[in-house]
């Protein structure tokens, strides 16, 4: 039989071992995180400080171009078109070809312009000729009169043919060809098309028809929002007050302009004036004819404010987290810190009556995932 004495040692070894300890657990209302678990939560944190703050003025609005960076651009000619020099979304400068058409137009604007050169050049040779013969006394004043007012009127007509050769085709006014550039008139982004290879177009000049708008060219890094402001606000708002403009695409962000321009008169029927917002927009989030939801900033002031994003409602209790000291093993703290806001204020901060101090460090952002880590 083996002996029992080292399977006793075992046990009696196994019994004394220590435990091994747990890691400290946060007391309760907060919640520790590691840095990289902070990042990785994408937790938005900001000191508490004075902002601008006041009561806002909340209507609807449409996003539309600015029309100062925004070109529409047709055809001068009727044709087909039978080359595409620009895309969508491509950059143009000024200048630059769009589209090529083949137009009837544009060669008869050529056959015009050589026969304005050539009768011009007979009447001037007709009056030359009656001018002679009638300072010599061969020829009466009426027959030379008669030649001066046709060179007069041909001079006239090949400085209209000539004007019209200019500008329906781009090149040599002298050369035959029934081909016509169509330019860019600013530099830009091709915003829209509507030409393909092979179409006719009608021409803005020709008078045959309805012209269509073929190119779209504009600057989307700046673009305006027009709101609807009724009568009884109309005192409230000033020129250059601070802006803010929500779009169902985006629903967390916000874009911040100011009121450019107000309208001198109402619309009849709705009893509003236009506003008209200029707004930055250099990620082109911002579409032309989006629905905005406006907000216009009116009696500023400046306060220790928080940011709505910020606020959790739990029950009826409203509260923050805030970022304290890190802990012994090296996490972040942070706390749940019940605070009083004015929310009947609009804008994007809030005033704080109770509950914060200035230069504390608040999550503005994420602080959901926090709650539910309590």
């Amino acid at each position: 039989m083996r002996p029992l004495f080292p399977s006793l040692l075992l046990l009696l070894s196994s019994c004394h071992a220590k435990p091994v300890p747990l890691p400290p657990q946060p007391p309760p209302g907060e919640a520790w995180l590691t840095p990289e678990q902070v990042r990785e939560a994408k937790l938005a944190i900001a000191p508490l400080g004075e902002q601008d703050v006041g009561n806002a003025l909340d209507t609807s609005g449409k996003v539309t171009f600015d029309d100062l960076r925004v070109a529409h651009v047709y055809s001068p000619v009727a044709g087909r078109v039978s080359k595409i020099q620009a895309q969508p979304g491509q950059r143009v400068k000024r200048g630059a070809p769009l589209i090529v058409i083949q137009s009837p137009e544009v060669g008869q604007a050529v056959a015009d312009l050589a026969k304005a050169q050539a009768d011009l050049v007979a009447a001037e040779h007709d009056f030359k000729r009656q001018e002679k013969l009638y300072k010599d006394g061969a020829a009466p004043q009426k027959d030379y009169e008669i030649a001066q007012d046709n060179y007069g009127k041909t001079k006239a007509e090949l400085q209209r043919a000539l004007a019209k050769a200019k500008l329906l085709k781009s090149g040599s006014v002298n050369s035959v060809t029934q081909e016509y550039t169509l330019t860019a008139p600013i530099d830009g982004e091709v915003i829209a098309r509507n030409a393909s290879p092979g179409g006719e177009i009608q021409g803005q000049y020709s008078g045959a028809g309805t012209p269509v708008e073929l190119f779209t060219i504009g600057e989307l890094d700046h673009v305006w929002v027009v709101a609807d402001l009724y009568e009884m606000d109309l005192a409230k708002v000033r020129q250059g007050a601070r802006v803010t403009v929500a779009v169902p695409a985006y629903p967390n962000k916000i874009f911040q302009g100011h009121v450019e321009w107000m309208s001198s008169s109402l619309d009849p029927a709705t009893r509003t004036a236009k506003v008209r917002c200029s707004i930055a927009n250099t990620d082109h989030e911002l579409k032309p004819e989006m629905y905005a939801k406006v907000s216009v900033s009116i009696a500023e002031q400046r306060a220790l404010a928080i940011p709505r994003s910020a606020l959790l409602h739990f029950g009826e209790q409203t509260m923050v987290f805030v970022q304290k000291g890190p802990t012994e093993d090296g996490r972040l703290s942070f706390v749940r810190r019940p605070v009083a806001v004015d929310e009947d204020r609009g804008g994007d901060f809030l005033p704080v009556t109770h509950g914060l101090a200035q230069g504390e460090l608040v999550v503005t952002s994420g602080a959901v995932l926090l709650l539910g880590m309590l």
